[in-house]
C-alpha cells in the first residue's frame, strides 16, 4: 500500500534534557555554553546568575539562559528544589522561514499553565529515553517554547502596573537606601503584596530587591570611601549598614575587593587624576 512520507525541517535542534532533583547540597557550577538553555521549576526556588545578572526562579516560573553568557549559581540548592532542563540550538534561517522569531519569549516569567508544561517536560523525557532518536524531541520543545510565551503575553497583560510599581521602588531605593528597607517595608509603603513586588521588580530589573538595595549601598559606599575621611564603621552606617562585618561582606561580594582595599586601590587614583 501507498505511504505518506514527510520531511520536517525544523528551526531548533535538541540536544539533551533531564529532571533535577535536589539532595540539599552544592550549587549551580558555573559555566558559558554555546547553546540555549531553558529551566522550569517544578518545587523550590533556583537562585542562579547570568553575566551581571542574579534570577531568583520559584515554583511555576521559567528562565531561559542564552548562549555565551557565563551562568552559576549564587545560592547552595535548597533541600526541596526540583527543576526541569532542556538544551538546544537555533537555525537562524529555518526560524525566520518559519516565523518562530514572532513567538515574543521573555527571559523570565511565571507561567500560565504549569501543569500542562511539568506534562511537556515528562513527555519530552520519556521519548528522549528511546533508543532511536526522532523528531518528537524537536516537536514538543517548540510547544513547551510556545506554552511560555502564552504565558508572558498573558503576565503582561495582567501586570501593566507591574512595571510602573517596580519603578517606584528603585526610586524609594536610590532615595531611602541608607535607611532600613526590606521588601515587605516596601511592599508596604506601595501598597501592594510583596511577593507581587518583588516578582515584578525582578521582572524589570533582572535584580531581586535585595540585591538592587545592596547595589545601591554598594555605590555610595564607593563615593564616600574616595572623598570621605570617615571610617569604616561611618561609612557603613551611613550606607544603610548597621554590622561593620556584614558591610565587608557585601561589599566585596560586588566589587571583589574589601573596602579598605578598595579605598587603596582607587583613592591614590582619584587623587592623581583629580
Amino acid at each position: 500500500m501507498p505511504t505518506l512520507e514527510l520531511s520536517i525541517a525544523l528551526p531548533i535542534k535538541v540536544q539533551n534534557g533531564g529532571l533535577f532533583i535536589s539532595r540539599g547540597v552544592g550549587r549551580h557550577p558555573a559555566r558559558k555554553l554555546t547553546s540555549w538553555e531553558i529551566i522550569f521549576v517544578e518545587k523550590g526556588t533556583l537562585t542562579i546568575q547570568e553575566e551581571n545578572s542574579i534570577f531568583e526562579v520559584r515554583a511555576g516560573e521559567s528562565l531561559l539562559l542564552w548562549p555565551n553568557r557565563r551562568h552559576v549559581g549564587t545560592e547552595d540548592f535548597p533541600a526541596d528544589l526540583r527543576f526541569y532542563w532542556l538544551h538546544f540550538e537555533l537555525e537562524t534561517e529555518q526560524l525566520e522561514q518559519a516565523g518562530i522569531a514572532q513567538i515574543g519569549l521573555e527571559q523570565y516569567c511565571r507561567v500560565q499553565d504549569a501543569s500542562y508544561v511539568v506534562s511537556l517536560f515528562r513527555q519530552f523525557l520519556t521519548e528522549q529515553e528511546k533508543l532511536q532518536r526522532s523528531v518528537a524531541l524537536e516537536l514538543i520543545l517548540l510547544l513547551i517554547l510556545q506554552q511560555i510565551s502564552l504565558s508572558n503575553g498573558s503576565e503582561e497583560h495582567q501586570d501593566e502596573a507591574g512595571t510602573s510599581i517596580a519603578w517606584r521602588a528603585k526610586q524609594i531605593i536610590r532615595t531611602q537606601f541608607h535607611c532600613p528597607l526590606s521588601t515587605s517595608q516596601l511592599a508596604k509603603e506601595l501598597h501592594c503584596n510583596a511577593d507581587y513586588l518583588g516578582r515584578v521588580f525582578r521582572r524589570t530589573f533582572h535584580l531581586t530587591l535585595t540585591e538592587a538595595i545592596q547595589r545601591q549601598r554598594v555605590r555610595s559606599a564607593e563615593k564616600l570611601l574616595l572623598t570621605d575621611t570617615s571610617s569604616l564603621t561611618e561609612v557603613a552606617s551611613r550606607c544603610g549598614f548597621n554590622d561593620v562585618g556584614y558591610f565587608r561582606q557585601i561589599f566585596r561580594k560586588h566589587t571583589g575587593l574589601t573596602p579598605a582595599v578598595w579605598k587603596r586601590r582607587y583613592c591614590k587614583e582619584h587623587i592623581n587624576s583629580g
